[in-house]
């Protein structure tokens, strides 16, 4: 079946730019993904709660330092200069991975550093898209530029599969940093194609952290959207707790573990490439933002009343899968179509305190409510009955924010 995108003039080579730029990114995070997840399985459910509230705080430190640099300098020099730091991480934590006698250690450290990356990392990468595209051109094109991220989501796995027991974690590290490598030029190449539409990306962006956080509590919108992440964010959580403990259990084994991690990414970004590809642009064009947001809430509902009615690790699996398709492939690119009518500060402040604080902040509470239920003698059937009704929540909170979104002149 041949899938013809609608392209205008002159949109081609930046279309084509972007497609690979998300490729690379989200290659480069997948490589990794699964190493992580296996490694954490291997500490247990325990350290999982202490982890993600060390996530939360290095979030904290980070926010207000990414606020001040985009105050000093413009984008066309900070984002570049943002994935060259983190590609020269890498090149630490392959270092790192290599010494002996600090496995635990590195594994915690990289946890947290892997889980940062990859909200703040893909968050700037939407907001540039955001001040790239218009608010027409991200109905028709968010969807095939999301699809390079799944290409990469899949090329990433495939290749953690195969190199995992030749080149080792050290190996694979180094991979990663290589392919992170290539967004650079991807970005520096779309900021002088695009000088027109991304005359405005050339300044620098005045605010700081408190600024971007009473730009989300001073607007219906972006609570509207913050609110839809604190439900799929704590939900999700719930979900990859109970994986995190089952997989544990199940799979003594780091190898075992990391490719059955990967076998779960593999095939949740194979079937978010179809989605993106197929559904999310016919949807967007025929019936507008709101139809990618509830079918989010939707999938997300019929998911967890299966996980409820047959609570075991296969279930939990399948059910992760059709969630993260759901969220990729039909959630994300929604959220982020929204962003195409805000302002130049609310797309890179508002959005990155909504994308990283709101939603890793998620991570601790949804952790304390998780071992609350648990005490109430909650099992992972009776925990899956009250995720189903928050997607309630989830889908009352795209109407909201849709409505939002065409007051400000979107379709």
């Amino acid at each position: 079946m041949k899938i013809k995108i609608p392209l205008e003039p002159g949109e081609r080579s930046a279309l084509i730019l972007s497609f690979f730029y998300f490729l690379l990114l989200l290659s480069s995070y997948y490589v990794l993904r699964p190493v992580r997840d296996a490694q954490v399985a291997g500490l247990g459910r325990g350290e999982l709660r202490y982890l993600v509230i060390a996530v939360l705080v290095v979030m904290l430190a980070v926010t207000p330092i990414y606020a001040t640099l985009m105050r000093k300098y413009s984008r066309r020099v900070l984002l570049p200069s943002i994935y060259i730091f983190f590609t020269c991480n890498l090149g630490l934590f392959a270092l790192a991975f290599s010494v002996q006698g600090f496995g635990d250690w590195t594994a915690r450290v990289f946890y947290i550093w892997l889980t940062v990356f990859s909200y703040f990392v893909v968050s700037v990468f939407w907001s540039f898209m955001a001040d790239v595209w218009r608010e027409e051109q991200g109905r028709r094109l968010f969807g095939f530029i999301a699809a390079g991220g799944s290409v990469g989501g899949l090329i990433g796995p495939q290749l953690a599969r195969a190199f995992v027991g030749t080149l080792g974690i050290p190996g694979l590290t180094f991979l990663s940093a290589i392919l992170l490598s290539g967004t650079i030029l991807c970005i520096v190449a779309l900021g002088r194609l695009v000088t027109e539409k991304t005359a405005e990306t050339q300044t620098k962006i005045e605010g700081s952290m408190f600024q971007g956080v009473m730009l989300v509590l001073r607007s219906p919108f972006l609570i509207s959207i913050a609110v839809i992440i604190v439900f799929t964010g704590m939900v999700a959580q719930f979900a990859y707790t109970e994986m995190i403990d089952l997989a544990g259990k199940a799979m003594p084994d780091a190898a075992v573990r990391t490719k059955f991690f990967a076998n779960l990414d593999f095939w949740t970004n194979a079937l978010t490439l179809l989605m993106q590809a197929i559904t999310v642009g016919l949807l967007t064009t025929r019936l507008g933002v709101i139809a990618p947001l509830l079918g989010l809430a939707v999938i997300g509902f019929l998911s967890f009343v299966a996980l409820a009615l047959s609570p075991t690790l296969a279930m939990l699996g399948a059910t992760t899968v059709a969630r993260r398709v759901a969220e990729y492939g039909m959630g994300k690119p929604g959220r982020d179509m929204l962003y195409t009518v805000a302002s130049p500060q609310e797309k890179y402040l508002a959005k990155n305190v909504i994308d990283t604080l709101v939603y890793r902040g998620c991570d601790p509470i949804a952790n304390w409510v998780y071992t609350g239920l648990l005490a109430l003698g909650f099992t992972l059937g009776g925990i899956s009955w009250i995720s189903a009704f928050a997607m309630g929540g989830v889908a009352l909170a795209s109407i909201a924010a849709v409505r939002g979104y065409r007051a400000r002149g979107g379709k």
